[in-house]
């Protein structure tokens, strides 16, 4: 079983930064796992964000690539997310997710979310 807890949510302006954190825990090696990020709005589907492979590779939706970076710490088991220019409809839950597989259909984990909202 892995743990993940986001934490970094908040409310921001237009074109303001926030910087997401998951801290991963229990029976995990945290080096094996891709790590990922997904987003829920309001009356949305869950939406792919990111993720960062355990092989080093990342990957990132068109509507966030070159404004948003992911990253991960190993040693500490935690995973990042820093997001530049911040748009309204970037507002959403962002969740942590964790799988086995390199490039996940689905996810294995999930944390509880943290609320990012983007004022215009």
């Amino acid at each position: 079983q892995v743990q993940l807890l986001e934490s970094g949510g908040g409310l921001v302006q237009a074109g303001g930064s926030l910087r997401l954190s998951c801290a991963a825990s229990g029976r995990t090696t945290f080096g094996s796992y891709t790590m990922g990020w997904v987003r829920q709005a309001p009356g949305k589907e869950r939406e792919f964000v990111a993720r960062h492979s355990w092989d080093d590779k990342t990957a990132y939706a068109d509507s966030v690539k070159g404004r948003f970076t992911i990253s991960r710490d190993n040693a500490k088991n935690l995973l990042y997310l820093q997001m530049n220019s911040l748009k309204p409809e970037d507002t959403a839950v962002y969740h942590c997710a964790a799988s086995m597989r390199r490039i996940p259909v689905q996810w294995d984990y999930w944390g509880q979310g943290t609320q990012v909202t983007v004022s215009s």
